[in-house]
């Protein structure tokens, strides 16, 4: 059952029936107590009065079983019970003196006095019995079990009958407040349908329960993040296009003038130039295809077990052809112990990115350093180069993606700190951009420890 409403309505058509059956349940029992209860009293009282009157010498013996149909006591109940009351008068030999018309002829008790049942062809009777050792009879009225549960069953009826008409009622009652309150998911669904796929404004609904707002709430989270995305993937791809489009026209420019020039040295220059485009192109592909990767894991869990040190030596062998043509080294200052809580791939196209910023700006001869350090909850990979660093106004954007800073070379995409930076918050790191004393740059990158 998929339906909310069917289900709810079910849930609540159950409830009220286990309701209604546990109060006719009570009330049977309860009921059947106390006419138990009332109708032994008659029983006690009636059989008292004959009692008083054999002893008070009132009625003669032979005759006092038939004075209990006469007997007031008779008219406590309507009056197809009237006359269910049977009287019989024993005497202390063991002889029937008298019984009413309705007794039976065999002796109704054998106990000596109060309450007692006793079967009488297949019909059960209930007795109370009364002692009279004055006059030596003993006086025993009762009535058939089966009257008093005709009784009992005539008064569940009339109790119960009304309720279970009312039965449908309720059910519809139930329905019709089911569809009431589910109303307002009805106008949110309708809502959402008219809705154009573009449109991604908070869902506002001023009379909207309270039971509705966290899923409302839940919806228009979803739709700022989709918007967010939209507006992100929107913002890569017109950068995309606008950064590719410039060195694919530089290299058609001179692949042009190779194939337009007899000069040796002219066409070998322009042939360098589109090598070196190639490479840059390349690089800016890599760049946003790492790029598109960290937005997409931004909604999966990144979280691994990378080996630390895996990751500087895999980040090493993946700059290493880029350093030797920069004429610019790589010295790693230990390698670190220990495993960091991201998947190994994003940390070290992480790392990567940091050393090939580090190898750019870094001029020919120099050496790129990484350090790693660990501790308690973290490792660093401190990488330090000696290039020019950034300004204030660079630092404060160099995040922000295809942010070129003052001392860019045109080498450079300005998108590898945004793609650090997007790894770091998603593996729960962070990264750290300072200049050094004197010339100099250092970035640190803080995983937490797996």
């Amino acid at each position: 059952m998929n339906s909310m409403r069917a289900r709810l309505l079910v849930i609540l058509l159950l409830t009220t029936g286990a309701v209604w059956l546990s109060a006719a349940a009570w009330i049977y029992w309860s009921t059947q107590a106390r006419v138990e209860q009332v109708l032994d009293a008659r029983l006690r009282e009636a059989a008292r009065m004959v009692d008083s009157l054999i002893t008070d010498h009132r009625i003669e013996i032979a005759s006092a079983a038939e004075a209990i149909e006469g007997l007031d006591v008779e008219r406590m109940t309507d009056e197809p019970y009237s006359h269910q009351l049977s009287c019989q008068i024993w005497s202390l030999a063991g002889s029937l003196v008298g019984r009413s018309e309705a007794a039976p002829r065999e002796r109704l008790a054998s106990s000596d006095d109060g309450f007692s049942q006793t079967a009488i062809d297949g019909e059960t009777w209930r007795v109370y019995t009364v002692l009279n050792s004055e006059r030596g009879v003993q006086v025993m009225v009762g009535d058939n079990l089966k009257v008093r549960q005709s009784l009992v069953n005539d008064v569940m009826t009339g109790t119960l009958l009304p309720m279970t008409l009312v039965l449908p009622v309720a059910g519809l009652l139930i329905w019709l407040s089911v569809q009431r309150g589910l109303r307002p998911l009805d106008r949110m669904a309708a809502l959402l349908a008219r809705r154009h796929a573009n449109d991604l404004r908070p869902v506002d609904l001023p009379d909207a329960p309270g039971e509705l707002r966290p899923a409302l709430d839940a919806i228009n989270g979803l739709f700022g993040r989709v918007a967010s995305a939209r507006d992100r993937e929107k913002s890569f791809t017109a950068f995309a296009a606008h950064e590719l489009k410039t060195p694919l026209a530089g290299l058609k420019t001179q692949a042009q003038i190779a194939l337009a020039s007899d000069d040796p040295k002219t066409s070998r220059h322009a042939l360098e130039q589109i090598v070196s485009g190639v490479d840059r192109s390349s690089r800016m592909v890599r760049q946003l295809l790492d790029l598109a990767a960290a937005d997409a894991n931004e909604e999966r869990d990144v979280a691994g077990a990378a080996d630390a040190a895996t990751v500087v030596r895999d980040a090493i062998r993946s700059v290493e052809s880029l350093a030797a043509r920069r004429n610019v080294g790589i010295e790693a200052q230990g390698l670190p112990d220990g495993k960091v809580a991201c998947d190994r791939a994003l940390a070290t196209t992480a790392l990567r990115n940091i050393l090939e910023n580090a190898i750019l700006h870094s001029p020919a001869g120099e050496t790129v350093r990484i350090a790693a350090s660990t501790s308690d909850q973290k490792t660093l990979f401190r990488v330090e180069d000696g290039g020019p660093g950034m300004t204030e106004d660079d630092l404060a954007h160099a995040r922000a993606r295809f942010y070129r800073g003052t001392h860019h070379d045109g080498a450079g995409s300005g998108l590898g700190l945004a793609i650090v930076d997007t790894i770091m918050r998603r593996a729960g790191g962070s990264l750290t951009l300072a200049n050094q004393e004197g010339a100099g740059f250092t970035a640190t990158l803080h995983f937490p420890k797996a």
